[in-house]
């Protein structure tokens, strides 16, 4: 019998976790740390109070600061954060999925910190993550999203759980964007892609700009040729996902990764992808959907959108992007981490969650 490996899972507090509609972070977290407790590792999750999990769930925050506009950002940062190190005695390996700020604690204590590099928001927080590196181990989540300065123990593709996402071989017949209203995220080009390819487009998600959305976004929106329907939960996620003919990613940035292709794909829907960052590892051109470079080479894109097999994409999701399979990958990395052996793990009796909120289903 082997001794459960002690895991402290530190989930951004953006958002609960897992979240209610938006929290792309928190989502792959809560996937994680139930994953986790089913192989019979003991997780602790630190995130937002109201959060929900099978394991042991700690934290400061009442819940998330993007939620109640109350609570000071920095504030409960600071208290989540120190958190989880006043603790580090308690855990084989301190699992942080909160950022760069975290890594500024990880020499106070002996207790091995895996960070998640969940993307870099601007190259001005590099120096932090030069600083640590080699003492803390680094994830990427995709291999385009590496930084050639820093050390990393793996990467580790996201993963997503299959029974959220119904296969839908029979599509309507609109276009979805699926994704932060923000220049970033393409929305605009969308629309323009829509337009000249002669189909309706529904637009989903945050305003996360909204100069952008007043100026580029909502005076396209019709409520017939595009449509925006706000930021979805996961029973109206699955429905517009899996209804698509195709979902639009005209991303002007390199990308991590991205969620919603991922998605997309395990409802059988193929994507047409602007081909940066991370979409050549996700996206297989002309077989999953199409990878292109600009508006021209999607509408172009969208002529043959009926030759993608939608059993396919399915197909690639179930082989590459479950939870099972994120999870296998980051034991690996635990044991080399954390020095602790993982053969014939058993599964352990976990304490019920202790939640103010106890849907558990709910996804994002």
């Amino acid at each position: 019998m082997t001794t459960p490996l002690r895991v402290a899972l530190l989930s951004p507090i953006a958002w609960r976790t897992p979240p209610r509609h938006y929290g792309p972070w928190e989502a792959v977290v809560s996937l994680l740390a139930e994953g986790l407790v089913e192989r019979g590792v003991d997780v602790t999750l630190f995130a937002t109070l109201d959060s929900s999990t099978r394991g042991r769930l700690a934290g400061v925050a009442p819940c998330g600061y993007a939620e109640d506009p109350r609570l000071d950002p920095k504030v409960w940062e600071c208290l989540h954060i120190a958190a989880v190190f006043e603790r580090a005695r308690e855990f084989d390996l301190i699992h942080n999925h909160f950022d760069f700020l975290p890594l500024t604690y990880s020499e106070l204590v002996d207790t091995p910190v895996l960070t998640t590099i969940h993307g870099f928001s601007s190259p001005d927080i590099l120096p932090v993550y030069r600083r640590y590196s080699g003492r803390a181990r680094y994830v990427a989540i995709s291999d385009a999203d590496r930084d050639p300065t820093l050390e990393y123990a793996a990467t580790v593709h996201h993963g997503i759980d299959l029974g959220q996402f119904t296969f839908r071989p029979h599509p309507g017949e609109y276009l979805l964007f699926f994704g932060r209203i923000h220049p970033d995220k393409g929305a605009a080009e969308a629309i323009e892609i829509a337009r000249r390819a002669g189909r309706p487009l529904v637009v989903a998600g945050i305003i996360q700009d909204a100069d952008y959305f007043r100026q580029r976004v909502e005076p396209h929106v019709d409520g017939e040729r595009v449509v925006y329907v706000g930021s979805v939960g996961p029973e109206r996620r699955n429905e517009v996902l899996g209804g698509a003919l195709a979902l639009l990613h005209p991303i002007s940035f390199s990308e991590p990764f991205g969620l919603s292709v991922v998605e997309a794909m395990a409802c059988g829907t193929p994507v047409v992808a602007f081909n940066l960052g991370s979409m050549p590892e996700l996206i297989r051109h002309e077989r999953d959907g199409f990878l292109v470079h600009d508006t021209d080479g999607a509408v172009a894109a969208l002529g043959r959108i009926r030759e993608i097999d939608r059993r396919v994409c399915r197909e690639r999701v179930e082989q590459r992007f479950t939870v099972d399979r994120m999870v296998d990958d980051y034991l690996r990395v635990y044991d080399t981490v954390a020095g602790h052996s993982r053969r014939d793990p058993e599964p352990q009796p976990v304490a019920a969650a202790r939640s103010a909120s106890p849907a558990a289903d709910e996804s994002r």
